[in-house]
């Protein structure tokens, strides 16, 4: 069977909608003049990482894993291990795993006249659902691809691709975007009135991410130029 992908683009009606519907659990309880949910704004933050928290439950106790993951469309993928008991419970026989997804980037340290108002300037996502497993093979090799990307775009296609043994080591879960939300800070520290004329510093120091030149392997043919798209970087 053939693999559809998910439609990413927006209109104004239905599941791919400007907007993603507000829940009980996608509005805040602090702040929620940050909350954003157009699927421009979700995406754009989703798209620029490529780390991700996956947080769940195990035998009763809250667990939160660090992990990459890719998106394509309405729907994110993560990649764990075959033997993961985490991944095992997305299985087709299951119900799926309950789970909640967070994206984090910091822009910015906030520093303000009080220790009380010192803040982050960030941009983040958070998505609750039901994680399920992958199994239709070209929906696999999507993600497996989508996950590479995410990190170096184009460097799946400058890569071997998976070979039976390890794709039969390698499992794929499914998370739609369906309750989503972001939630964004920006600008300076907000001191009150009375703590303006204090003798401290006060802005915000930025923060950005950055690469260092690439470092080839010991062992790599000196023939093999360095791809295009690391230059990019």
């Amino acid at each position: 069977m053939e693999y559809a992908m998910p439609d990413a683009t927006p209109d104004s009606t239905g599941l791919h909608g400007a907007a993603y519907t507000p829940t009980e659990r996608t509005v805040p309880s602090r702040s929620k003049d940050r909350a954003a949910y157009d699927r421009e704004t979700v995406h754009s933050i989703l798209d620029a990482a490529y780390l991700c928290h996956l947080g769940f439950i195990r035998d009763g106790a809250p667990v939160v894993l660090p992990t990459l993951f890719g998106r394509v469309g309405e729907r994110l993928y993560v990649h764990g291990s075959t033997g993961s008991r985490p991944l095992r419970a997305t299985g087709a026989a299951d119900p799926g795993l309950a789970v909640c997804l967070t994206v984090t980037h910091v822009d910015g340290l906030v520093l303000a006249r009080s220790a009380f108002h010192h803040s982050m300037n960030y941009r983040s996502v958070v998505v609750h659902g039901i994680a399920r497993t992958v199994t239709d093979p070209e929906e696999r090799r999507v993600a497996l691809d989508t996950l590479v990307d995410q990190v170096v775009p184009g460097r799946s296609k400058d890569s071997r691709p998976a070979d039976a043994k390890e794709l039969a080591a390698t499992a794929v879960i499914r998370l739609d975007l369906d309750e989503v939300s972001a939630k964004i800070r920006t600008g300076g520290p907000n001191d009150a009135p009375e703590d303006l004329s204090l003798p401290y510093w006060a802005g915000v120091v930025p923060l950005t991410r950055g690469y260092a030149a690439p470092v080839p392997s010991d062992d790599l043919d000196p023939a093999v130029r360095l791809p295009d798209y690391l230059t990019a970087l």
